[in-house]
């Protein structure tokens, strides 16, 4: 195989390679696999009630915009504290929008379950489908 012939396999690997599959893996943070995602989503529509407050799309409504870059609690600046941020939750007096968020949104989630929906709105607020 001549190298000009395995160049041109690479460059069309390289072109028909789905970007959102490129992107979702470099934006995850470690230990979250994409099935995390698919499974957060379920959870954010259905059982966790995040729905509720932040919309089926994560876009707001009582609750904020889960899908921006402007975080209202800025300590949350990493996986592991949204993580915590989902299940202790925000009380009036800490909270940036004048909306309480109840521990765990109100839901009975496992402490899996409120890490798949972490895993799920950290991908909505940096850009991604969480699919």
């Amino acid at each position: 195989m001549d190298c000009r012939f395995r160049y041109s396999v690479l460059i069309a690997v390289l072109l028909t390679a789905s970007p959102a599959a490129a992107q979702s893996s470099s934006v995850l943070p470690s230990g979250v696999t994409p099935d995390m995602v698919a499974e957060g989503k379920k959870l954010f529509t259905g059982p966790g009630l995040c729905l509720a407050c932040h919309g089926p799309l994560g876009k707001g409504g009582i609750g904020p915009d889960l899908t921006d870059t402007l975080w209202l609690h800025p300590q949350v600046l990493d996986f592991e504290e949204l993580v915590k941020a989902i299940t202790t939750g925000f009380s009036l007096e800490v909270s940036q929008s004048g909306q309480l968020m109840p521990p765990r949104g109100g839901s009975n989630l496992k402490d899996a379950e409120v890490r798949a929906v972490a895993a799920y709105v950290w991908t909505l607020s940096r850009g991604g489908t969480g699919r």
